[in-house]
């Protein structure tokens, strides 16, 4: 590329867009230790204790909670990040982002603490290995207690590493009434039409 177009030789890349990469033996491992750190010491959590999960398991968020209103600009700017492992939580806290309350802001502090306990996690490339490709998705249903929407999400990763990610609430309503009622005419159509 240097013959066709004017560059430098810069070395061995070390940081890009927030990123930062190790190259060794075993292959190139991505972390974001600095904008982890960055991010904790903004919010003045840094050394904070520690969570082993991003979001409390099984608390259902809600629009609105009755916990009163916070600096709306302050939660956007808590929520925003890039870190795959903590895809789902950004995701739904995002839903919240026109009128936070004090619950939502809770949670996304519980997020930071969680990063504090994740600076070191990254994602390894390793050299050598069997590049088998590996998908994964997982959905709940009907997740969402406001309008009863469900999320779903995928990972892909070949070989030792996770190269796409994401996660989406859906635009279709999913309603248990409604499923009944379907079951429901499903049945009387079998009963009478065999």
């Amino acid at each position: 590329m240097m013959k066709r177009y004017e560059m430098n030789d810069l070395g061995v890349l070390h940081y890009f867009l927030g990123i930062e990469i190790q190259q060794t033996e075993g292959g190139i491992f991505i972390c974001q230790k600095k904008y982890g750190e960055a991010i904790l010491k903004k919010f003045k959590m840094y050394g904070c204790k520690s969570v082993g999960t991003p979001l409390v398991v099984d608390q259902k968020l809600i629009r609105e909670d009755g916990s009163g209103d916070v600096n709306a600009s302050l939660f956007r700017s808590l929520v925003g990040t890039t870190r795959p492992y903590i895809m789902y939580a950004t995701s739904l806290l995002s839903r919240f982002m026109h009128k936070p309350s004090r619950i939502h802001y809770g949670a996304a502090k519980r997020v930071l603490r969680y990063i504090q306990g994740t600076l070191d996690f990254g994602i390894m490339y390793k050299k050598n290995e069997k590049l088998q490709l590996s998908g994964f998705c997982d959905s709940d249903w009907a997740g969402s207690v406001d309008d009863m929407r469900s999320t779903s999400g995928y990972a892909f990763s070949l070989g030792s590493g996770m190269f796409s990610w994401a996660s989406k609430k859906h635009k279709l309503w999913h309603n248990l009434q409604q499923r009944l009622n379907m079951w429901q005419l499903q049945w009387r159509h079998l009963k009478q039409y065999g």
